[in-house]
């Protein structure tokens, strides 16, 4: 077999993994979709129903009496979590590209370098852990009631401010976890421009700053927005850590930014003991139509960057 060969398998062997993880979703959830229809997803309510009450049938299906399954809280526990995540780390990633690549001498730029990127190596349950122990408590001590007195004019700061587990800090602890990724690829990114950008730029007078701002930065577009994108997947997918300090809300919209949530993710996990317990087995099914809904949102984000890469690759050629 040729190399090309090779790689060309390789390439369509990652596409038919995503074809296989999906169609095994929707035949296994199949059931749950039929019962649940488009209800699961602009639903407020999860609920296994009587776990010793006699199985009843309902559109077909055979579940548990009083058994609802719907999901809204969990779609927007995962999807605030995740913007609240991206808001704190891009920035904070670009600037700690820029720093790295362009602030350092060479020897401090790798040993540092080197540090971000362990950072992400850092299992998750280490960050959830440590957000228990360190986190929660400041946060629940200090920075919500600070933000409740100074920001309560905006209504998704005002009070009450919790005990420190929520969505505020979900969302900072996937900001640490997400952040190396941004800052580590977009630094190599920096680092392989050509230095005759930064000399062409500094003879015209620009500063090290614009340089920076004008020159190196839209020149790395294309990788800041793909390197955006691995981190709102892991964000999305993320289970442990924000299991441990999210707060674990059921049937619960959040109405401020200390409020306890649940994610998709951290959710099947936790409840996939209970629903085990059901004799007619909608519960799994419905955790498995909840993957599958998560699954579909991650790819549906993935296509919106392509897009997104697809237009900016034109604007650049009708500059050039």
């Amino acid at each position: 077999m040729s190399f090309r060969k090779f790689t060309a398998l390789l390439a369509c062997l990652g596409v038919g993994i995503i074809i296989v993880i999906v169609t095994f979703l929707l035949v296994y959830s199949w059931p749950a979709v039929r019962l649940n229809g488009f209800g699961f997803i602009f639903d407020n309510s999860w609920n296994i129903g009587q776990q010793y009450g006699t199985p009843i049938t309902v559109h077909g299906q055979q579940i548990l009496p009083g058994a609802h399954y719907g999901i809204l809280f969990l779609i927007a526990g995962t999807l605030l979590s995740t913007a609240i995540a991206l808001v704190i780390a891009v920035p904070v990633g670009v600037g700690a590209a820029l720093f790295l690549a362009e602030g350092l001498p060479p020897m401090l730029r790798s040993w540092l370098s080197f540090f971000v990127e362990l950072l992400a190596a850092i299992p998750s349950v280490v960050f959830g852990l440590w957000g228990y122990v360190v986190v929660i408590p400041f946060f629940g001590r200090h920075l919500f009631p600070f933000l409740a007195r100074r920001l309560g004019f905006i209504p998704f700061f005002a009070g009450p401010s919790g005990s420190g587990y929520g969505l505020l800090t979900a969302g900072f602890v996937l900001f640490l976890m997400i952040v190396p990724l941004i800052a580590a690829t977009l630094r190599d990114a920096l680092v392989s421009q050509p230095v005759a950008l930064r000399e062409a730029a500094v003879a015209l007078g620009a500063s090290r700053f614009e340089t920076m701002r004008t020159v190196l930065l839209p020149a790395t577009r294309r990788v800041l927005i793909g390197s955006s994108i691995l981190a709102t997947g892991r964000a999305l997918g993320e289970t442990m850590a924000v299991l441990m300090v999210g707060g674990g809300a059921l049937n619960y919209l959040p109405t401020n930014i200390y409020a306890p949530i649940s994610t998709m993710a951290a959710f099947i996990v936790s409840q996939l003991d209970s629903a085990m317990q059901d004799p007619t087995g909608m519960a799994v099914r419905s955790l498995a139509e909840v993957a599958l809904v998560l699954c579909l949102i991650s790819i549906f984000v993935n296509g919106l960057a392509r897009i997104l890469l697809y237009y900016e690759g034109r604007q650049r050629t009708r500059i050039a």
